[in-house]
């Protein structure tokens, strides 16, 4: 019985040296999206700018609209508001409609800030990092008469870490769309 015992051992040494087995590795996913070009959406309403080729537009009768992306399953809802001698009533009611989402987010960081003085086009873009309803708000103004603002959201429940990488790329729309944005 000793023999039989000492054979097992010697056998499990000799069949256990062979190729260490490790894991494969957690796979993540690869997204491509298409090179991004431009087209300018000319409206009745006191502003134009440049949108996606990709993205679907609706008007509604009061200067506001929507943005869709079918295939990102994604919506920037753009609203307009004319200013009426209360314009600081008007950034303050946008800015706490974004801080609003402080509940359920993981982070505000800093707004990146825009301002073209040729055009009279001021503004700022935040990212709300964490499973909130809208990742990307912005604003924009000319600080007389007219007050664009804008939000993306998603037709998915949020899990921030999955759609981190839409939501870059289309926070450079959202910037595109800012840059090109002129009052008329």
């Amino acid at each position: 019985m000793k023999n039989f015992s000492g054979f097992i051992i010697i056998a499990f040494f000799l069949f256990s040296c062979g190729e260490e087995i490790v894991p494969k590795p957690k796979p993540y996913l690869t997204l491509q999206y298409p090179i991004t070009s431009y087209k300018k959406i000319e409206t009745n309403c006191p502003y134009s700018f440049e949108i996606s080729n990709l993205a679907k537009v609706n008007f509604k009768n009061n200067c506001w609209l929507s943005i869709e992306y079918p295939e990102l399953k994604a919506t920037i809802y753009i609203t307009y508001r004319k200013v009426e001698g209360n314009l600081d009533e008007i950034l303050k009611e946008i800015e706490k409609l974004t801080f609003e989402h402080t509940i359920k987010a993981d982070a505000i960081p800093d707004y990146r800030p825009f301002e073209n003085s040729d055009k009279k086009v001021y503004g700022k873009l935040y990212n709300i990092e964490g499973n909130v309803a809208t990742n990307i708000q912005f604003r924009a103004t000319d600080s007389v008469k007219n007050v664009l603002s804008g939000a993306l959201y998603f037709y998915a429940k949020p899990n921030y870490d999955s759609i981190v990488p839409t939501i870059k790329y289309l926070e450079k729309d959202m910037m595109h769309l800012i840059e090109t944005l002129e009052w008329k």
